[in-house]
């Protein structure tokens, strides 16, 4: 009913940036929050940003001060701006719809992307 399509990930150098993308479509009425989680071979899942429709985000120590999460809420899209990138930022990124309402079912849902690779690399 709901799909997320990321894009944008690939390799890097350090110190570059590269900017993702996840746009949220199908039976949508509303999404609480649209977020980033990354995660590296042999590692959990973690979070790096989220942000609340309302305007609140949180970031992973990690990547405060170089990530920034931004968010279109008419377009159910959401951006993640990522300056400054490390070697240990390399992983698979995933975007996440949390707390959709959907004009189809009651309840609310939680959706996952597919996954973007991430490379920071020289």
């Amino acid at each position: 009913q709901v799909q997320l399509v990321e894009s944008g990930g690939g390799l890097v150098q350090p110190g570059g940036s590269l900017r993702l993308s996840c746009a949220a479509s199908g039976n949508i009425f509303s999404i609480y929050a649209m977020g980033w989680y990354r995660q590296a071979p042999g590692k959990q899942r973690e979070l790096v940003a989220v942000l609340t429709s309302g305007g609140n985000s949180n970031y992973a120590y990690s990547v405060k001060g170089r990530f920034t999460i931004s968010r279109d809420n008419a377009k159910n899209t959401v951006y993640l701006q990522m300056n400054s990138l490390k070697p240990e930022d390399t992983a698979v990124y995933y975007c996440n719809a949390d707390r959709v309402v959907l004009t189809t079912a009651h309840g609310v849902y939680d959706y996952w992307g597919q996954g973007t690779q991430v490379t920071v690399s020289s």
